[in-house]
């Protein structure tokens, strides 16, 4: 995923998976297409972080501020592509 939507949800006591569905709420309102991956902290995401929430993958990341939600639109082929560039 090169470009997406940050979103800060400062919740903490809000389930991570309702904070996710809430920032693909909003994604899907503004730019009238479903992401499909959902990058977040660690310390965010919690121990047991969901792997899907409504169809977004869900990843953790450091590079992503805590209590931030990284939402966009990753292209399945390209990603492919790349992961078979790298083993090579």
């Amino acid at each position: 995923m090169q470009i997406g939507m940050l979103w800060l949800d400062s919740d903490r006591h809000a389930d991570v998976a309702l904070r996710i569905e809430r920032a693909a709420q909003y994604y899907r309102a503004k730019y009238g297409r479903q992401p499909n991956l959902c990058l977040v902290h660690p310390r965010t995401a919690g121990d047991q972080p969901p792997r899907q929430v409504s169809g977004l993958e869900v990843r953790t990341s450091r590079s992503i501020l805590p209590d931030h939600f990284w939402l966009g639109v990753e292209e399945r082929n390209k990603a492919k592509l790349a992961s078979v560039g790298q083993a090579a």
